[in-house]
């Protein structure tokens, strides 16, 4: 496994994928690692996010098949995932994240287990931004 990769990654299917990958660089700090273009489409791209690799590419519908996605636009902007990204400041990234383009799905607020709010990017994708509670001490 290379140094840039974790051991697991989610893959997003998009439309738009060159502005997608703007979006995830102004709402949750993106490193681009790699990028594919494809005509005027992204064929592959790999980001970094606060320690962790997402890759990303556009959809290709006529690929489906081949490919096993689609992006959420081609169902009427459902999802069956939430990608929960672990961060210092969960307030912090819900209201950066929404200045960048974000719609509210949840506002933040405090649960048991920390800090939670939950956003929709511009490409139907949801996050959960979570900041977990310091351990109770023993």
């Amino acid at each position: 496994m290379s140094e840039t990769r974790t051991a697991i990654a989610p893959y997003l299917s998009v439309r738009r994928g060159i502005d997608a990958i703007a979006f995830y660089k102004a709402a949750f700090a993106a490193e681009e690692l790699e990028r594919y273009e494809y005509q005027d489409k992204i064929g592959h791209a790999t980001l970094r996010i606060n320690g962790g690799t997402i890759n990303l590419a556009d959809e290709f519908p006529e690929h489906e098949k081949e490919i096993g996605t689609i992006s959420p636009d081609s169902v009427a902007g459902r999802t069956t995932v939430t990608l929960m990204l672990y961060v210092d400041d969960a307030d912090a990234w819900f209201d950066r994240a929404i200045a960048a383009g974000a719609a509210v799905v949840r506002p933040c607020s405090d649960e048991f287990y920390g800090r939670h709010g939950r956003v929709r990017d511009p490409f139907g994708h949801v996050w959960g931004l979570v900041t977990l509670k310091a351990p109770a001490a023993a």
